[in-house]
């Protein structure tokens, strides 16, 4: 049988001290027997593949509505995206690919159809019943409504992936376990974590107030590498952005102009494409520049010391941060809040929350499976049963069942 417990990382180097080592994991809720062939990451990794939740990402938006072009983003183009990006830069700083694989295939499981659009909707209707969260319903996904397997309910994934999904951006409360964050109810802001991880943390306990792994890190950073590039790539193949725009943006002026002088007579479909790969390039490097040197500061000798620092490990630069947040206004003002795109996503909001309305009345008829154990009468209850239907929902189910149970849907375009 072929030994998989090994410490030579896929691109053949050494495993760094301070990648996860799949042999030192703290194992799953649920024991299960140890795989002869795949370590415990590689199965993590697997299970989300074959899962439904993951299959439903094909027909979930990314930024443009799944139906609007072959050629835009879908939530499961930019995921496989973020993977790539995910593996390069683990194996560069020598972590575990396996894990920051898995992490950058799941983290987007939880989102609703719509993408932020639906998340929106989604939190203002359930403002009363413990709030939304997509990165909370990404571990309620893999924790308990996936039901692949007879022994458990969710996937059984290990820890180390679980506190991946939860901590990819870093602590969830301080040291007396007060939540960072706020999260917004129909009373206003209240200090608590999401629904789902109050939940989990009761069963096993996540670490909220540490970073989470090195792998982890990695596949947060990649998230951000892709969308800039693949968002910005997007807009300008819709229309929205024209390309003598990017010269508001310093980063991506000079971009421009180095293709330009380097291809004086490119077209623009090409000049696009060609400024996309070089800002991705630019911003890995960059990562693994910066991570190269703190970890040089730091010398973490184990996972555990990465999770013990007071600062991320893995993360651009000073100077390509603030050339992220240019990235990022430039993106919001002119793709994400541009007239076409709000309009479109303004009448997504109302299919959600439309759809919620039906099922949390009772107006609508949940299937039965989806009914099995509901107590009538607990209303936080239904209301996180009606969520969780809803936020599996793919765009193009949502519209149907809109279409079924209501006289008028809009068509999204």
């Amino acid at each position: 049988m072929v030994d998989v417990s090994t410490q030579i990382g896929f691109g053949g180097e050494p495993r760094a001290s301070f990648a996860s080592d799949p042999r030192q994991t703290r194992g799953r809720l649920v024991p299960e027997p140890a795989s002869p062939t795949r370590t415990p990451f590689q199965r993590d990794r697997d299970r989300i593949i074959h899962s439904a939740g993951f299959r439903r990402l094909a027909y979930k938006t990314q930024v443009f509505i799944v139906h609007e072009g072959d050629h835009f983003r879908s939530r499961l183009t930019h995921t496989i995206e973020v993977s790539q990006i995910a593996r390069a830069l683990a194996r560069a700083l020598r972590l575990d690919e396996d894990l920051a694989e898995a992490l950058a295939l799941g983290h987007d499981l939880g989102h609703t159809p719509f993408g932020h659009a639906g998340e929106r909707a989604m939190q203002a209707v359930m403002a009363d019943y413990g709030g939304f969260d997509h990165n909370a319903q990404t571990l309620r996904l893999v924790t308990k409504l996936e039901t692949r397997y007879a022994d458990f309910d969710g996937l059984n994934l290990s820890w180390e992936t679980l506190e991946g999904f939860v901590k990819h951006n870093g602590p969830l409360v301080d040291a007396d376990g007060i939540p960072l964050k706020a999260h917004h109810h129909a009373s206003g802001a209240a200090r608590e974590l999401p629904y789902a991880i109050r939940v989990y943390q009761r069963s096993q306990d996540l670490l909220l107030d540490r970073y989470a792994s090195a792998e982890a890190q990695v596949a947060a950073i990649a998230d951000d590498i892709a969308y800039d590039a693949h968002d910005l790539d997007d807009g300008l193949r819709a229309g929205l952005v024209q390309i003598d725009q990017l010269d508001d943006v310093p980063v991506l002026a000079a971009l421009v102009s180095e293709v330009r002088a380097r291809y004086r007579q490119l077209d623009e479909v090409r000049l696009t494409q060609e400024v996309t790969r070089r800002l991705i390039t630019r911003m890995v490097e960059d990562v693994i520049s910066e991570a190269l040197k703190r970890i040089a500061d730091h010398r973490p000798d184990s996972a555990d010391a990465v999770r013990g620092l007071d600062r991320p490990l893995v993360t651009f630069s000073p100077d390509m941060a603030e050339n992220d947040r240019a990235i990022k206004t430039f993106l919001f003002a002119n793709v994400y809040r541009s007239v076409p795109v709000k309009a479109v996503m303004s009448a997504a909001e109302g299919v959600v929350r439309d759809l919620f309305g039906a099922y949390f009345s009772g107006d609508a008829d949940l299937p039965a499976e989806w009914r099995r154990g509901l107590d009538p009468i607990d209303k936080e209850m239904r209301a996180r049963r009606v969520c969780d239907y809803i936020a599996g929902m793919t765009d193009r189910f949502a519209l149907a069942d809109h279409a079924r149970l209501f006289d008028h849907t809009p068509e999204l375009r």
